[in-house]
C-alpha cells in the first residue's frame, strides 16, 4: 500500500507536473516564445536560489562542502556544453552564419544550443531528489505524502515551463523535447522507489543532490537564457522581457514558500 502510493504520488509529480507545464508552453502561451524565454530564465534562476540552494543549506552539511559542490557542477556543466558544441561544432557554426544572413541555401536543421545536455541532467538529479524527497514524506505519514507530491507538482509546472523552452530552442519537435523532460521527470519514481528501501542513507546525500541540480539551472539560464535577452530592443519591449523575467521568479517563489509551509 505504501510503495503503491509513492509510485503513484511519485508519477504525478514527476510527469503530470512535465505535461501540464508543455499544456502551458506549447498551448495558451505558445505564440509568446520570447515572453517564455524570459519566464524560463527566472523560473530557473528562482529555482535555484529561492528553492534549491537554501533547501541545501539548511541541511547539516558544511557549507563549504556545498560550495565547493556548486563550483564543481558549474565547471562540469561547462565543460559539458564545450562537448556538446564541439560535437556539433559545423552545424553550430553553419547556423551561426545563417542567423547573420549569410545563407548557403541549405535546410540544415537548427544547432544545438548550449545547455541542452546540462538541464536535462540537472532536471533528472532535481527529480531524483524531489523522489526521495516525496518517498520519506509518505513513510512518515500518508497525508504528508500527499501534499507533498502537490507540492512538488505545483512547484515543478513554472520550472518545466523553462526546460520545454531550452529544449525548443535547439529543435522544433515539440515531441522531442516533451519527451526528453517526460524521461528526466520520470527519474522522480527511481527516486521514490530508492527512497522507499534507503530513505535513511540517502537523506544525508540529498543536500549535495540539491546544489548539483541548482547549479546546472543556474548555468542554463545565465550562459544561454540570459545572452539571449541581451539584444536591443525597444523600451516596450524591454519592460516586457523584465515583467516576464520577474513574473517567472515569482510562480518559483511563491509555489515554493507554500510548499516549504507545508
Amino acid at each position: 500500500m505504501l510503495l503503491t502510493a509513492i509510485l503513484i504520488g511519485t508519477l504525478l509529480a514527476g510527469i503530470g507536473s512535465v505535461w501540464l507545464a508543455a499544456v502551458l508552453s506549447f498551448g495558451v502561451l505558445a505564440r509568446y516564445t520570447q515572453h517564455m524565454l524570459s519566464l524560463a530564465a527566472g523560473a530557473l534562476l528562482a529555482t535555484a536560489f529561492m528553492h534549491l540552494l537554501p533547501e541545501a543549506f539548511e541541511s547539516q552539511a558544511g557549507a563549504q562542502d556545498l560550495f565547493m559542490t556548486l563550483l564543481g557542477g558549474l565547471v562540469f556543466f561547462f565543460l559539458l556544453d564545450k562537448a556538446e558544441l564541439w560535437h556539433h561544432g559545423h552545424e553550430h557554426h553553419h547556423g551561426h552564419d545563417h542567423a547573420h544572413g549569410h545563407s548557403h541555401g541549405h535546410g540544415h536543421s537548427p544547432a544545438p544550443v548550449a545547455g541542452t545536455w546540462a538541464v536535462l541532467t540537472g532536471d533528472s538529479v532535481h527529480c531524483f531528489g524531489d523522489g526521495v524527497l516525496i518517498a520519506s514524506a509518505f513513510v512518515a505519514d500518508l497525508r504528508l505524502g500527499v501534499i507533498a507530491a502537490l507540492a512538488v507538482l505545483a512547484h515543478e509546472v513554472p520550472h518545466h515551463m523553462g526546460d520545454l523552452m531550452v529544449l525548443r530552442q535547439s529543435s522544433s519537435n515539440r515531441q522531442a523535447a516533451l519527451l526528453k523532460v517526460s524521461l528526466a521527470g520520470a527519474v522522480t519514481m527511481l527516486g521514490g522507489l530508492l527512497g522507499y528501501w534507503l530513505v535513511d542513507q540517502l537523506h544525508d546525500y540529498l543536500p549535495y543532490f540539491l546544489v548539483v541540480a541548482s547549479s546546472s539551472f543556474a548555468y542554463v539560464a545565465l550562459a544561454d537564457l540570459i545572452p539571449q535577452l541581451q539584444k536591443q530592443l525597444s523600451a516596450r519591449q524591454t519592460v516586457g522581457q523584465i515583467i516576464w523575467l520577474f513574473t517567472g521568479m515569482g510562480l518559483v517563489t511563491l509555489v515554493s514558500g507554500l510548499a516549504h509551509g507545508h
